[in-house]
C-alpha cells in the first residue's frame, strides 16, 4: 500500500519492522468492533530486545525514549498487519506504558514520549492520544519498557 501514512514513514525515513511474534499464550493483537488491541510491544530491533534494564539505575532518559520509540515502531507494525497493511485505516486511541524503574525514578512520562512523538509524527492528527505511564520493579526479558496500544480502525 502507498498510502498517506506510508508517505509520511517514507519522508521520515522509518522503515517498520516485521511484527513480532508472541512470545507466550497469547497473541499479538485482537480486535472486537472497530477497535483493535495491541498486546504490549518491547524494544525490539532487528527481533532482538535492545534497551535492557531499569530507569534511574544504570539507564537515562535517552536510552529509555529510544526504547519507547522502538517499541511505538513495533505498535505499528502489528497495528499496519491488523488492518491489512493500511495503516490510513487506524486512529490512536490509548497508550498504556510500563517502564522498568529504579525506586526513585519519576520520569516515566519523559521516556513515554519517545512513543507519544512518533505517534504523532507519522499519524498526525490520528496518532494524539490518551495515556497511562507507570513504573514498574521488573519487565519481561528485563526489557526497560513495554508499552500497549489501543487503536481504532476505520472501514476501508
Amino acid at each position: 500500500m502507498s498510502g498517506r501514512v506510508d508517505k509520511r514513514l517514507a519522508e521520515l525515513g522509518i522503515t517498520l519492522p516485521q511484527p513480532a511474534a508472541a512470545v507466550a499464550n497469547y497473541v499479538p493483537f485482537v480486535t472486537t468492533g472497530n477497535l483493535l488491541f495491541v498486546s504490549g510491544q518491547l524494544p525490539l530491533e532487528g527481533g532482538k530486545l535492545v534497551v535492557c534494564g531499569r530507569l534511574g539505575d544504570g539507564l537515562g532518559i535517552e536510552e529509555g525514549t529510544r526504547a519507547a520509540r522502538l517499541c511505538g515502531l513495533n505498535l505499528l507494525a502489528q497495528a499496519r498487519a491488523a488492518a491489512d497493511g493500511d495503516l490510513d485505516r487506524v486512529r490512536l486511541v490509548r497508550l498504556t506504558a510500563f517502564v522498568a524503574s529504579a525506586p526513585d525514578f519519576t520520569d516515566q512520562p519523559k521516556v513515554i514520549n519517545g512513543a507519544s512523538d512518533l505517534m504523532a509524527e507519522v499519524l498526525g492528527e490520528a496518532g494524539r492520544h490518551a495515556r497511562v505511564a507507570v513504573g514498574a520493579a521488573a519487565l519481561p526479558l528485563n526489557a526497560a519498557v513495554e508499552i500497549e496500544a489501543v487503536f481504532e480502525l476505520r472501514t476501508p
